[in-house]
């Protein structure tokens, strides 16, 4: 295995580290480049869940995944796209880099939990928006992912919205203009990326009704989705391990489902 970190835009405090498969040695099998994940952590754009990251990118790497993970910008800075634009910049340097990191540049997914849920959507639906083309330059669409994967992901800022996130990642107050323009499932368009999600009908901190206004808006505008609702379960269960304070095996079963919808929507094994 062989590790790189990199900072996605001058200036920020974001971080990127990547857990990349070395070229395999078996001439049979020979892989030379490997789909990508870049995994964004929960915590509400006020701190970032270090139990939704590692864990998370380890367990894509030990499926056959070059894994990222993103350290974006949270609190006072999550304001003005900055973890947007981090996120953004980030799928284009892994793009630019492709090669050396032996990434396949066309299976890139970037995959989030709960405000990193957002900010993953965020970029799946808000790759190439107007308003991000203001304060970023995507280089042609370089930024945008193959597919997203959401998980218990905050989605809307109307009803059912985890206000603290979309308060953060705004900068404005509940109920004004700035503030509902980050609710995800009006941005949907042809132009939005495959997804993937699941969620806990338990929920009681993001409530499953977020996934549930992605998965309404994603078919009227034709994108392909799957989603899974576990019946049980709370807020916060990444990898559902005991290391990661959540042991639900059933609940587990999401990894498997996801890297068989991310083998069936790139055609490729993992």
């Amino acid at each position: 295995m062989e590790f790189v970190k990199f900072q996605p835009l001058p200036g920020s405090s974001a971080q990127v580290e990547g857990y990349l498969h070395l070229p395999s040695g078996d001439a049979q099998n020979r892989r030379e480049a490997f789909p990508a994940v870049v995994v964004c952590p929960g915590g509400g754009y006020e701190s970032i869940s270090a139990h939704e990251a590692d864990p998370v990118a380890l367990d894509f790497l030990a499926h056959g995944c070059q894994a990222f993970v993103l350290t974006y910008s949270i609190g006072e800075e999550a304001k003005d796209f900055r973890p947007l634009k981090e996120l953004s910049e980030t799928v284009r340097r892994i793009r630019e880099n492709a090669a050396q990191w032996r990434v396949d540049p066309e299976k890139i997914a970037v995959c989030g939990f709960s405000a990193g849920g957002h900010l993953a959507g965020s970029l799946g639906t808000m790759w190439n928006d107007p308003e991000l083309l203001k304060v970023y330059d995507n280089h042609g669409g370089q930024n945008k992912p193959n597919s997203m994967i959401l998980c218990y992901p905050g989605i809307t800022a109307e009803e059912f919205a985890h206000v603290e996130s979309i308060e953060n990642v705004s900068g404005c107050k509940q109920g004004t203009p700035g503030y509902g323009y980050f609710s995800l499932d009006k941005h949907v368009s042809q132009d939005t990326c495959p997804a993937f999600l699941w969620h806990t009908m338990e929920d009681d901190c993001v409530p499953v009704e977020n996934s549930l206004k992605m998965l309404a808006a994603l078919p009227h505008a034709g994108v392909p989705a799957e989603a899974h609702f576990f019946p049980h379960g709370g807020h916060g269960m990444p990898v559902c391990t005991q290391e990661t304070g959540s042991p639900d095996p059933y609940n587990a079963r999401w990894m498997d489902l996801c890297l068989d919808w991310l083998d069936n929507t790139f055609g490729y094994l993992l």
